[in-house]
């Protein structure tokens, strides 16, 4: 049993936010009948290479993003610019507890599916929007991306190395603000299934990217309002702790010349700076006032950071790794995605589960994070074929027979 098993969502969104949200919600069990346009589907199946490879090695038509993003749902072709397509979703509506899009603010009251329509059908319906700036207030109608919103609100303003150091705004390598929006909306639909359950009054969720990029500056974004300071970039330091950063340190013997390699230190509190400095063989720092509190290291961080930088440089990562480890001061080699996936820990936790895909029969991709001990998270393959479950859902669900099924065909309903 899962934790979700009985809530079902009528998924009408597409691309990233939306998607990381419905795929939470089908891990914990609930039933997402993914709503895709009959002969192109969600955008992200065509988002590649990579794609799959048939036995031949060519390319087939299934994207690695599309498969990323798309686990434990049921794909249902239908048109929802006819009136036949948009009659289906009202009837399927009936049958869901809860219904999110990521359309134009707009576009699905001109459709009839807009959540004061859909409420009347199902007034228990939780209905979530996700959008780029929102239903309200003056860029209600733009589109926005995550790249664009990355930059307005703020993000990019924050990431990336210092200017004077040559650097320049930089986005997040994955996409953080889709993905966060996506995280939040599955808060917030549970909650409103909650408040459904005791109540029986559905609500409309609003989502909004740039909303949540600005609460994603969480510490950085306190920092201002509280000082009235604008925050640079501190490229991989932290703005308000030292030392918390990046830091190279001695290449391997038999290294290629002009080889350079890093590790991440990251002491948050006073007791662990003294036990980095015990490790480094200076323990007099830790007890100089200059260094002594977090406060003053910050304060002292352009004194104190070309100290630290002289002593990393004196041994190499598998002599520093180990000997902080042990001691209990927060490190970490910087990966790539091979050690990423290579590493035991990652391998123990089982973050790499393979499904049986018809093209490819052991595909490996990257399972849920979530661990219960109760009601563990599904694990079923990510639909392959557009409109897999087309006729599933309509006779299960809604009763429709073989016929009724043929003339929507017929009319490229579905």
């Amino acid at each position: 049993m899962n934790s979700l098993d009985g809530i079902r969502v009528l998924d009408l969104s597409r691309v990233l936010a939306g998607p990381w949200c419905t795929q939470t919600l089908a891990d914990l069990g609930a039933d997402v009948i993914k709503i895709e346009r009959p002969g192109n589907g969600d955008d992200t199946r065509s988002w590649g290479p990579p794609f799959l490879k048939d036995a031949q090695g060519q390319d087939t038509a299934e994207a690695a993003y599309y498969l990323g993003t798309n686990r434990n749902k049921r794909s249902v072709t239908c048109d929802i610019a006819q009136p036949e397509g948009q009659a289906l979703i009202r009837e399927l509506v009936q049958h869901c507890n809860v219904f999110i899009e990521n359309f134009k603010v707009g576009d699905m009251a001109r459709y009839g599916l807009d959540y004061a329509s859909l409420s009347v059908l199902n007034p228990k319906l939780v209905y979530c929007s996700v959008t780029g700036f929102g239903q309200t207030g003056p860029y209600r109608e733009r589109a926005g991306y995550d790249y664009a919103v990355q930059g307005m609100g703020g993000l990019m303003s924050v990431t990336g190395e210092r200017d004077d150091l040559g650097g320049g705004p930089q986005k997040v390598g994955v996409a953080v603000a889709d993905l966060f929006t996506g995280m939040y909306s599955t808060v917030a639909i549970l909650a409103a299934l909650r408040h459904a359950e005791r109540t029986g009054e559905g609500q409309h969720v609003d989502m909004a990217l740039l909303d949540t990029q600005v609460a994603m500056l969480a510490n950085l974004g306190a920092n201002y309002l509280v000082s009235g300071k604008v925050p640079g970039r501190a490229g991989n330091a932290h703005q308000n702790i030292v030392p918390y950063q990046v830091f190279e340190v001695k290449a391997p013997a038999g290294a290629a010349p002009g080889s350079r390699d890093h590790l991440i230190l990251a002491v948050g509190n006073d007791g662990q700076f003294a036990k980095y400095c015990a490790v480094a063989g200076v323990p007099e720092m830790a007890k100089d006032p200059r260094y002594a509190l977090n406060a003053d290291r910050v304060r002292h961080r352009a004194e104190l950071v070309p100290q630290l930088e002289a002593i990393m440089m004196t041994r190499t990562k598998a002599d520093w790794l180990p000997a902080l480890e042990a001691a209990k001061v927060p490190c970490g080699a910087i990966n790539n995605l091979a050690e990423v996936f290579a590493d035991e820990h990652v391998q123990a936790r089982q973050m790499v589960h393979t499904w049986q895909h018809p093209i490819e029969p052991d595909l490996k991709l990257v399972a849920s994070p979530i661990k219960m001990s109760r009601t563990p998270v599904r694990q079923d393959l990510p639909p392959p074929l557009l409109g897999q479950h087309t006729g599933d859902v309509l006779r299960d669900v809604l009763g429709y027979s073989a016929e009724q099924q043929s003339a929507l065909r017929a009319k490229g309903v579905i």
